[in-house]
């Protein structure tokens, strides 16, 4: 989990990333300058690769600062229902609010997932036997009804196709001037390394923070509102990717411990490298098609979600 390691894979994986596509493209064209092969590179290829790199930078880092939060290794934007709170918001938004830009939707997807999370962590404290798998199964439950609420209302009200078409993660549609939104997770990311010792304390509980002098619930709510927002910018932009906050988070934890601060670079350059990895894969598994990073990341995930169930079992047993 060396960081030299991961920064070498991101810059290899960068480069093979641009490189691949059904439009064939070799470094010797870009190094004589082919004006043809420079424009697919600008519409296509380099939106592409910086959106890749955010969204797993992004969605690894929320992923973080929810199990920080929760105290709970398996607690995530997917096992939270946060993501099935947040297709909800677009959903109502594509309902009520059909007119309304990107800026307008991403904004009732973020206030749908902010009180999904919310209500999420109102159960977490109702909730008695604080098992480590238990609480996500729990999750995903309540994430599995709101779901279920979403595919109701649009077939309803004949969104469906609208609705795959926004929810089911894909990257092929990317292209300049469809992916800028996600710049909005940059500062918030930013913010993360900014308050994450502040994270760490609030992560011992209530009580102990507030014996530190911490501002407990403010710190909880800053925190909520960067996962909730973050979600909600890659949801609408590059649709729903499970898993990343799982799975990235503790691959980190498991080689370098639990100090937040100092697995937050780690966690960032291991989710890039991921989602880029799961990325090509999709893109070379059929070529010239591709398999949306929706599925290739939801097979492998659950695959290193199952492992790292089953590692738990066995090492409390």
């Amino acid at each position: 989990m060396k960081k030299t390691y991961l920064i070498t894979a991101l810059i290899v994986l960068s480069v093979v990333s641009l490189l691949i596509g059904a439009k064939t493209t070799s470094l010797m064209d870009l190094l004589r300058l082919d004006p043809e092969q420079w424009e697919i590179m600008r519409i296509s290829r380099f939106p592409r690769l910086i959106s890749i790199i955010i969204a797993g930078v992004s969605m690894s880092i929320v992923g973080l600062i929810m199990q920080q939060l929760t105290r709970n290794k398996f607690v995530s934007p997917t096992t939270a229902g946060t993501m099935d709170s947040a297709g909800f918001g677009i959903m109502v938004s594509m309902l009520l609010f059909s007119s309304a830009g990107p800026l307008g939707k991403i904004a009732v997807a973020f206030v749908f997932a902010m009180l999904g999370t919310l209500i999420f962590m109102k159960i977490l404290d109702k909730v008695k036997y604080k098992d480590s798998i238990f609480i996500p199964l729990v999750g995903l439950m309540f994430g599995g009804i709101v779901s279920s609420a979403t595919t109701f209302f649009a077939y309803k009200y004949d969104l469906i196709q609208s609705m795959n078409a926004w929810l089911f993660g894909d990257f092929s549609m990317v292209m300049q001037g469809r992916y800028e939104l996600l710049y909005i997770s940059v500062p918030l990311v930013a913010t993360a390394y900014f308050y994450a010792n502040k994270f760490t304390v609030a992560g011992m509980g209530e009580e102990f923070s507030v014996n530190l002098g911490l501002n407990y619930k403010q710190v909880v709510n800053i925190g909520l509102f960067i996962v909730a927002l973050v979600t909600s910018v890659v949801v609408l932009t590059v649709g729903s990717i499970p898993f990343i906050g799982l799975i990235v988070p503790n691959l980190v934890t498991i080689f370098q411990g639990d100090n937040l601060k100092k697995n937050l670079s780690g966690t960032a350059l291991l989710g890039a490298v991921f989602v880029l990895a799961c990325d090509i894969l999709g893109r070379v598994i059929i070529y010239p098609y591709e398999v949306p990073i929706g599925l290739t990341v939801g097979v492998i995930g659950s695959g290193v979600f199952l492992y790292l169930l089953m590692r738990r079992k066995t090492y409390e047993h």
